[in-house]
């Protein structure tokens, strides 16, 4: 039972803004404003030498073994407790840890603090009251401005890819095209390790199917960020932080994973660590098949006509992947760090597309319609990428008070080429050559992105509870896209389509500037800040010598406040103002042709989206359950969401357009429950309403409407070393300016064994286990109507097997050292 408390007091504080929760509990313990004692020290991993943040420090009285403090160490596993004199003895404690105890602290009247130093402590290896306590991180952690979800303990992701993980997170939905949202909104900015970064760039849906989920940690979701982050992404930041191990010596998992529809890989997670110096290293390569497809039926009405057109796609796609990533740190003094890192993907896919047109005319119904023309297009599609990042960070940990500066500078290099051959074929019915003469087409891009990225960031603690940080960031990335359409003319000739073919350039250059003030007074911590960007965004058509030169300058505030009715009730309350630059591909007016009837384009003279956020949350936690929840309300003017229109021939155009505004209201429900040893749940739900506003482009381009999220886990120990994990997902229909979506229902399934004393783990998951994640929709448009359905990929169904080396100090001798230097350090200036 003390480690199921242990649980809850490990996740208690998460996301509260105070810097020592163990001050405050220090506080609430005393009376009046006189000062304590205070004891200090910091908590560390005994293995990993990595933080233990949110310990659980128990001091007791030698006398009569009362309770005089306690607290929760920080995120960087520091403590400082407010106590009172006299002899006192203390307690570490970390789930699934074992305790460690410090037998006497010299709490003399007169002496203003004990610095226990550093306390290492192990993972516990042994059952307690026939309990089986086993080493791992809750698969999901909650806190009051962010959700921390830790991808190895999810059955469901072994051996996947990135979207694949974000799609079990709460809180974030992926959608069959691979496109990212939070509560409801796509507009969210996803992070490598908490900058942009190559292996998601500017086509998040892209790059996270290339990422494979063996190389992912975790995954942060910041719902209302403060001011120190940047100002992009108007529902919140998405952080996905990827594996470096830091343990000494040598080690290292590998694994391998293969499934149906045809997919197989291999990953490495490595490290070398001596002494100053640690070297890291991750790579996957990931052999993938994507067999997809779907209808489009599309009906028209001119005059007393009726034009039906019906479209079936059959994809196949095949990539072929390598991601590596790697670097050393550098201890250049007890305080200073520094990292280098390189991160590095290559891609190539092989692509095959049939599409069919079936077309039409008739009166009333469909019944009576008549089949005019029969048109079957291919597409031969190959793609290529090349993506290379560095990175240089440098930490200088100034005194020991937390005074931080830290400094990077990234640079970026990206290259993807796509080339495609395009057949089409007519028949007056199936089969039946219908005279029109056979269309061959071919279309070139070629896309290079150069960016570079500069950030410092400083840290100054005030007193004992408050801190300042300020910091500085400058961003410039340029993008040169190069598209070219051609047909082949009279059998002879490779000629210019004119209006499909141009030369894109594309510069952004953004320079921030931020600083935050955060404090505790009582039960009653806050945070204020300011960021001020400034952007400055060129873009030009070569061809037509179209150039679009805009700079705007925004200030973002933000604020965010916490009230602990207990320490086991929280409330919070926080705004910030939030942006959406117009991406790349929102500028772009030139995208894809792979449907001649269904074009996709961008839109250069699109503005910039605003966005009000506020949030109202609420963290309770019980005996053997957590339940968060929050309100939120985010008002956007200027909303950048795409519009389909069609033109004089009938053929779609869908570009992004300006419309006027939208307001989102909702209620965000997060749940853990605990109290069978052998059973865990997960759960989110989240409700919400959207009301747009799109007259400025159309009277009748508004949507007001309720939908809703979720997902339920279930954890289930059901034999030694054998686990399964069933989830079920869903995404509820929803309407939108031109029509609406269907709900979305989906069921996974996991089984994990271990062997050879938990070298090696096997797990077998079934993703889509009944293959029902197919989108499906509805467009009105006065006299045009649509409705269709597509699956991106079929159910899945994967095998991974990965394995564990280690070889360094043997850990034993080195935590007694460790343990007895941190027991002991108090009683002689000479031992620290």
């Amino acid at each position: 039972m003390r480690y199921l408390i242990l649980l809850f007091l490990t996740v208690m504080t998460l996301g509260l803004t105070a810097q020592d929760s163990n001050n405050r509990k220090g506080k609430r313990s005393g009376g009046g404003d006189r000062q304590k004692p205070k004891v200090s020290g910091v908590v560390l991993d005994s293995n990993t030498e990595e933080p233990l943040p949110y310990s659980s420090i128990s001091i007791f009285s030698k006398k009569d073994s009362s309770l005089i403090g306690g607290g929760l160490t920080d995120d960087d596993g520091k403590f400082s407790i407010e106590v009172r004199p006299g002899p006192s003895y203390a307690i570490i404690e970390y789930i699934s840890y074992e305790a460690t105890t410090i037998e006497t602290i010299p709490l003399e009247k007169g002496k203003k603090r004990v610095d226990l130093g550093v306390i290492y402590l192990s993972t516990d290896s042994y059952t307690l009251s026939q309990v089986e306590i086993r080493a791992e991180k809750s698969e999901t952690q909650f806190s009051l401005d962010k959700k921390v979800f830790n991808v190895g303990q999810d059955l469901a992701n072994k051996g996947g890819s990135a979207d694949e993980v974000l799609d079990n997170v709460p809180s974030v939905a992926v959608d069959i095209d691979g496109n990212v949202s939070l509560r409801g909104s796509g507009n969210v900015r996803i992070l490598i390790d908490g900058r942009p970064s190559g292996l998601v760039s500017v086509d998040n849906a892209n790059g996270l199917r290339q990422l494979p989920a063996n190389m992912i940690d975790k995954v942060e979701v910041i719902t209302n960020p403060s001011a120190k982050y940047e100002a992009e992404g108007m529902a919140g930041i998405i952080n996905i932080v990827l594996k470096k191990d830091k343990k000494k010596g040598y080690n290292s998992v590998i694994g391998v994973n293969l499934g149906t529809p045809t997919e197989y890989g291999m990953s490495y997670t490595g490290n070398y660590r001596n002494g100053a110096t640690n070297f890291f290293a991750t790579y996957g390569i990931n052999k993938r098949t994507g067999p997809g497809g779907g209808t489009r039926l599309q009906e028209r009405i001119i005059g007393d006509s009726i034009f039906y057109s019906d479209q079936f796609r059959d994809i196949n796609r095949n990539s072929l992947s390598h991601n590596f990533s790697g670097g050393m740190d550098y201890s250049i003094s007890e305080n200073q760090t520094l990292t280098g890192s390189i991160t590095y993907r290559i891609s190539n896919d092989d692509n095959f597309t049939l599409l069919n047109y079936e077309d039409y005319t008739g009166l009333n119904n469909r019944s009576d319609r008549e089949l005019s023309l029969f048109t079957a297009r291919t597409d031969i599609e190959k793609e290529n990428e090349n993506r290379l990042d560095y990175s240089l960070l440098y930490t200088n940990r100034l005194d020991d008070s937390g005074k931080e500066l830290t400094a990077t500078i990234q640079y970026r290099d990206e290259t993807e080429t796509e080339n495609s051959i395009f057949e089409e074929s007519f028949f007056s019915a199936i089969n039946v050559p219908s005279g029109i003469p056979p269309l061959n087409q071919r279309s070139g891009n070629t896309e290079s992105q150069k960016n570079i990225l500069f950030q410092l960031d400083y840290i100054n603690p005030i007193g004992e509870e408050g801190k300042y940080e300020i910091g500085l960031r400058a961003n410039l990335r340029g993008i040169d896209n190069n598209y070219l359409v051609e047909e082949f003319v009279n059998n002879e000739i490779w000629e210019n389509i004119d209006d499909l073919s141009n030369n894109f350039n594309y510069d952004e250059d953004v320079y921030a500037a931020y600083a935050i003030y955060g404090n505790k007074k009582n039960k009653l911590s806050y945070q204020v800040g300011l960021r001020l960007e400034h952007s400055e965004v060129l873009t030009e058509l070569e061809q037509t010598n179209e150039v679009n030169d805009r700079s705007y300058t925004n200030l973002f505030p933000s604020a965010h406040f916490s009230y602990e009715f207990s320490t086991t009730n929280a409330f919070q309350i926080s705004y910030s103002k939030r942006l959406r630059r117009p991406r790349f591909r929102d500028l772009n007016p030139f995208f894809t042709f792979s449907d001649s009837r269904n074009f996709f384009s961008g839109n250069p003279d699109l503005d910039p989206e605003n966005t009000d956020s506020y949030e109202i949350g609420h963290l309770k936690y019980f005996e053997n359950a957590t339940l968060s929840s929050s309100v939120f309300w985010r008002h956007s003017n200027n909303v950048i969401q795409r519009i389909q229109l069609t033109g004089e021939d009938g053929n779609t155009i869908t570009a992004p357009q300006n419309l006027n505004t939208r307001d989102d209201y909702g209620l965000d429900l997060n749940f853990s429950y605990s109290g069978i040893k052998w059973w865990r749940i997960d759960g989110n739900y989240s409700v919400f309403r959207q009301i747009v506003n799109g007259e400025n482009v159309r009277a009748d381009f508004s949507a007001n409407g309720y939908t809703m999220n979720g997902r339920m886990t279930n954890k289930l120990t059901v034999a030694k070393d054998i686990d399964v994990q069933l989830r079920f997902n869903f995404r509820g229909p929803r309407n939108t300016t031109q029509g609406r979506y269907s709900g979305i229902y989906t069921m996974d399934l996991g089984v994990s064994k271990d062997f050879l004393n938990k070298k090696l783990n096997a797990t077998l998951s079934a993703r889509d286990l009944f293959n029902s994640r197919r989108r499906v929709w509805f467009i009105e448009n006065g006299d045009y109507s649509e409705n269709g359905d597509f699956q991106w990929r079929a159910r899945t169904i994967r095998l991974n097997l990965s394995y564990k080396f280690s070889k360094g100090e043997d850990q034993k001798g080195k935590k007694g050292r460790r343990q007895s230097r941190g027991n002991s350090g108090f009683e002689g200036e000479g031992e620290f």
